[in-house]
């Protein structure tokens, strides 16, 4: 078969001669400049584009002078009219691609007094400014281009413009048409125009001089419709001033196009991850505010008291193996056409008043929406801990997405640990012909002997050997085979899918061993986790390891078998580093493990009286690409301080006096691209780094974190460490060490997301490097990262009940075999906006704009993302209250499935990666930024949303068995200080940390019988370990923590908090219902959000 196309992926050929991926530390752009530099992509793009306001009165020639009309509202809950009958302009047709330039986006003026309104009476900080950051364009004035936060249309190709109503483009459905060349630039080139100041939730800057926009690129032809009226000035203060956009953002990687339909090249395995699971929520019964502030008491009530909410979802079970074959999409039109939405109206569009309804978290974890598929199919879907997308329900025109206002992308966690995963070793791998998908449980059968694809609908021929079923060993029924059983399995891939040799598994740890390093006493514990685990690393008999240390010169160590000890061998020539004896630096751990024993035991003691304070970082990580490269594997580096000698050095450039300023951020991209450049040659010889941080000063994160971005690698954080002042960053490096040490690891990995034709992959996020279209190298894959995908709709669904989507993951296990992970998730098409609405997974969505906002925070401006955020909010809330509500009633109304997203996206604002007004590292920033866009979605949410618990009366009540071990259930409780009580304990779970708040007048029975203290006063300030006291409830309160802390991969620290303690700031911060100075209040949010959409 054939073979062309893939010779990067196992290190062979051109590294990666078509570019990488757009990213975050590209150079810093200025604003009014059309960038058209040689190192960029020759299309443009703007994922999250600023969205253009009116200025406070109507510019000659800009603005139309007629007020905005509304357009007439759509029946609640009634079936949807075709898409044709949604609005558009006069002699505009449905277009199914954008040309050239970048989406027309425009609010208009108001019609009425320019002039700004008065605030609510309230002593609250003033509401955010509405911006104009947004995610839309608005259909209204064409020849004013203006950007938006365009998460639902794919980047305009270079080039001449395309035809927009041409044939289609033949099978391969998330085919880019025209090709453009992929440059290796970070960032694609930019229009700007005109947007409006910030809409942060902290006060407003002095107006300034108005202008109108620069020239723009020609309007895209895909506009929205929106039926609400422009969000207008701000509720307090003057009129503020325009200001130019910032660049879009980045490290959304926008796939350049694909020139055929031909996936890997003949037969390569491919895949695209896509984002973490997690639950949206089913309904139950919600409480109301006890009181409403002074000047809302009035405010009108929902309509009727919602019964009680029954759970609408359906949990995924995994399907056995050999279940009876279900019908395929051939057979699916009888089935859906009478399982329509319009049954009745489904409990995730039950209108809910969110001024009214407060207690609308439900006890435990939210869980994710179930598509509306029949029965047979969704029980063989893929897990939502696998595959998630934003949208449940497809909707079957762009433009009908671009009416909801929502975004439409997916969340994949394509390597995770999995208790159950079908295997299969076969000689022939079925795909389909023309658009390369793997065979999967939601194709058809036409027959025995012929089956329809259900990404590009060719029909392929059943091979001989599938005709045989080696589970029931049974002839003739291909449809029974596991791969038409299961929408997640593995195949053990014949010789084909290999240019070389599987590689071995190869270890090199670089560490930083300067006088700061020694200080931490991190090096004493490396030595340790490693000699402890050294059994454990992943490998065979071929498995490679190796060390260098650094300070201002470069140590290697000669571990050769039949030497007595290691060897150091010191490079000081760090301007022109070499390999002093290249074979002997990587060795085979089996044939050399005493040696490797003796360094690991040796190494604290021989830098412990060094007083060598300088770091030449860069030098050190050349030295280790030169040792990796003739055979790939993983470096990981540990550093303690900021590079400052050599290649790659680094200056301070945080400000402690700006932490808390409630302006931008400055210094959140790179400083150089040093190291991006070192990461993108490790990307083409199948090397990725992985970054331990440990500091108690700034090391600019990120400039070093790019190295581990580009190189598909990990970051790992753990400030102020230090061995005797921090011990809980200690313990939580050990167990995060040894999982790092001791799990599964992929190598030479590639990836690729397919999707039915119709629709258009068209940005990533996560940590990767697209080597050739949208095929994402991953030198190293682990069963920790997650990736998120945005998508658009090129072409009318019209004819298809359902759609599919599929990743497949090629990589090399740490014992030599070549293998290829594939899920495939089969969701519905619907063509009703209410339908659309019913669908929406509120945590996808969440996640997915989450990595929007970390990339247009560092291409833009953090307070362009915090608008852009605020408005996702503002917009899809107006959709639904313009287009689906019949009635319309006073409130902030959304829909069951929607109840939480203002809640998400306020605590998004208070993130430690977005908040403003509030001191924060930079390292602590970028840190977290980082964990967004690589956690998967599971673990994010936590640290987006933390979980709080009360500790104090834990039962046996609604308990899980696990393990032989009795785990209590306790309620989720809001985040707020009204939940605290000073009679109690309680436990904020926030991801990386937990914080167990003791209460002043705590019950007695909890201090000693879980902390072993005789009272409030006895209980120590900073306690990080429950005590193993043989009570019940110490075995309560330790299983919990346990069972939580089981529930993600890395080691969340538990610091014990009193009301005195410095951390109580830290616990305080994350109650995102309350009211700080700098940010409004749950409640003052909503009032917020109801203002604008009431505009």
């Amino acid at each position: 078969m054939s073979m062309a196309g893939i010779n990067p992926q196992n290190g062979t050929g051109q590294p990666y001669a078509n570019g990488p991926s757009q990213n975050p530390v590209g150079v810093q752009e200025l604003p009014a400049i059309n960038y058209g530099l040689t190192h960029q992509a020759n299309y443009n793009y703007s994922p999250m584009q600023a969205k253009a306001t009116a200025p406070p009165g109507p510019a000659p020639g800009i603005y139309p002078s007629a007020p905005y009309q509304h357009v007439p509202q759509v029946s609640s809950y009634q079936a949807g009219p075709p898409p044709a009958s949604y609005p558009v302009p006069p002699g505009q047709p449905h277009l199914t691609r954008p040309p050239l330039g970048g989406p027309a986006s425009h609010t208009p003026p108001q019609s009425a007094s320019p002039g700004p309104r008065a605030p609510p009476a309230m002593s609250t900080p003033p509401p955010p400014a509405v911006s104009s950051s947004g995610y839309y364009p608005n259909p209204q004035h064409h020849p004013q281009p203006a950007p938006g936060w365009q998460y639902n249309s794919a980047p305009p190709p270079a080039g001449p413009p395309t035809a927009t109503n041409g044939p289609p483009r033949g099978p391969a459905p998330n085919h880019v048409s025209s090709p453009a060349p992929y440059s290796s630039a970070p960032s694609a080139s930019l229009s700007l125009s005109a947007v409006r100041p910030p809409t942060g939730l902290q006060g407003y800057g002095p107006p300034g001089p108005g202008f109108a926009p620069p020239p723009m690129n020609p309007p895209a032809v895909q506009q929205y419709h929106p039926s609400r009226a422009p969000y207008g000035t701000p509720p307090a203060g003057p009129p503020t001033s325009m200001k130019p956009a910032a660049p879009p953002m980045a490290n959304a990687t926008p796939p350049p196009p694909k020139a055929d339909g031909s996936g890997f090249g003949g037969n390569h395995a491919d895949a695209k991850p896509a984002g973490p699971p997690q639950h949206g929520p089913p309904g139950r019964h919600l409480g109301h505010y006890p009181s409403l502030p002074p000047g809302y008491q009035h405010a009108a009530g929902p309509p009727n008291t919602h019964p009680a909410l029954e759970s609408a979802t359906q949990p995924y079970v995994q399907a056995p193996r050999q279940a009876p074959p279900g019908p395929g999409p051939a057979q699916l039109s009888p089935s859906l056409a009478g399982m329509s939405l319009q049954s009745g109206t489904p409990e995730s569009l039950r209108v809910v008043n969110l001024l009214q309804e407060r207690n609308l978290l439900p006890p435990g974890p939210v869980p994710a929406p179930t598509p509306c598929l029949p029965q047979d199919l969704q029980k063989i879907n893929c897990s939502p801990e696998v595959f998630r997308c934003t949208l449940t329900s497809i909707p079957q025109t762009q433009s009908l997405l671009n009416k909801a206002k929502m975004p439409l992308g997916l969340l994949l966690h394509p390597f995770k640990d999995l208790s159950q995963l079908p295997v299969v070793t076969s000689s022939a791998i079925v795909r389909c012909r023309s658009c390369r998908t793997y065979i999967n449980p939601f194709v058809s059968f036409l027959d025995q002997r012929r089956w329809k694809c259900n990404m590009c609908y060719r029909v392929n021929d059943v091979p001989e050997e599938f005709m045989y079923n080696p589970v029931s060993r049974s002839y003739g029924e291909p449809q029974r085979r596991p791969e038409v059983q299961n929408a997640t399995i593995e195949f053990i891939a014949p010789a084909e899918y290999m240019l070389r040799p599987p590689q071995p598994a190869v270890y090199l740890f670089v560490l930083d061993v300067s006088h700061n390093a020694v200080e931490t006493g991190y090096l004493k514990v490396f030595c340790q986790s490693v000699l402890d685990n050294i059994n454990a690393l992943p490998g065979d008999s071929r498995t490679k390891i190796g060390f260098v240390t650094f300070d201002s010169t470069i140590h290697f160590y000669n571990l050769q078998e039949g030497l007595s000890q290691p060897q150091m061998l010191i490079v000081s020539d760090i301007e022109d580093i070499f390999l002093p004896t290249p074979d002997s630096l990587l060795v085979n751990l089996n044939e050399s493990k005493e040696l490797v024993q003796d360094l690991l035991k040796s190494l604290p003691a021989m830098f412990e009286k060094t007083m060598e304070t300088q770091s030449a970082l860069g030098s050190a990580l050349q030295a280790a690409f030169k040792l990796l490269s003739p055979t790939g594997g993983r470096l990981s580096v540990f550093q303690t301080q900021l590079p400052n000698l050599g290649a790659g050095l680094l200056q301070s450039r945080e400000d402690p006096n700006q932490r808390a300023s409630a302006k931008d951020i400055q210094h959140l991209s790179p400083a150089t691209d040093f190291y991006k450049k070192l990461a993108l040659d490790c990307s083409g010889q199948q090397v990725a780094v992985d970054l331990f941080l440990l500091s108690s000063q700034y090391c600019d994160l990120a400039s070093l974190g790019c190295v581990a971005r580009y190189s598909a690698g990990s970051i790992y954080y753990f400030p102020s460490y230090h061995h005797q002042h921090n011990p809980a960053q200690v313990e939580r490096f050990q167990k995060d060490l040894k999982r790092y040490l001791t799990r599964k690891i992929g190598f030479e990995a590639v990836m690729r997301i397919r999707c039915t034709k119709g629709l258009s992959i068209h940005t990533f996020h996560g940590n990767f490097f697209v080597r050739s279209t949208d095929l994402l190298s991953l030198p190293n894959v682990n069963p920790d990262a997650g990736f998120a995908v945005q998508m658009s709709i090129e072409d009318n669904l019209d004819d298809m009940q359902v759609v599919s989507f599929q990743a497949a993951l090629l990589y090399t296990s740490s014992k030599g075999e070549r293998r290829i992970r594939v899920h495939t998730l089969c969701l519905p098409v619907v063509q009703s906006l209410s339908d659309i609405f019913a669908g929406a997974d509120v945590q996808a969505m969440a996640g997915l704009l989450a990595c929007m906002a970390v990339d247009r925070s560092v291409t833009a401006s953090l307070s362009d993302a915090r608008d852009a955020m605020t408005n996702a909010a503002i917009d899809s809330l107006s959709s639904y209250r313009q287009s689906v509500l019949t009635i319309q009633q006073p409130g902030l109304l959304a829909p069951a499935c929607l109840r939480l997203f203002p809640l998400y996206i306020l605590a998004l604002l208070k993130q430690k990666a977005f908040r403003t007004g509030t001191s924060t590292r930079l390292d602590d920033r970028v840190s977290a930024m980082c964990h967004l866009k690589h956690q998967p979605l599971a673990y994010a949410m936590l640290m987006i949303h933390p979980a709080l618990y009360r500790l104090d009366d834990l039962t046996d009540e609604g308990a899980l068995n696990v393990n032989e071990r009795t785990v209590p259930q306790p309620r989720v409780l809001q985040l707020s200080v009204e939940k605290l009580s000073r009679e109690g304990a309680f436990l904020m779970d926030a991801g990386t940390v937990m914080y167990l708040w003791i209460g002043r007048n705590c019950n007695p029975n909890f201090l000693t019988q879980v902390l072993g203290v005789p009272n409030y006063a006895a209980v120590p300030d900073n306690l990080y370990l429950l005590p193993e006291l043989d009570t019940a409830e110490s075995q309560r309160t330790r299983a919990f923590v346990a069972w939580l802390r089981e529930q993600r991969p890395f080691f969340p620290s538990l610091h014990v908090v009193r009301d005195e303690s410095q951390l109580k700031v830290a616990l305080m911060q994350n109650l995102i219902e309350d009211r700080t100075e700098s940010a409004l209040s749950y409640y003052e949010f909503l009032l917020h959000l109801q203002q604008q959409i009431s505009k």
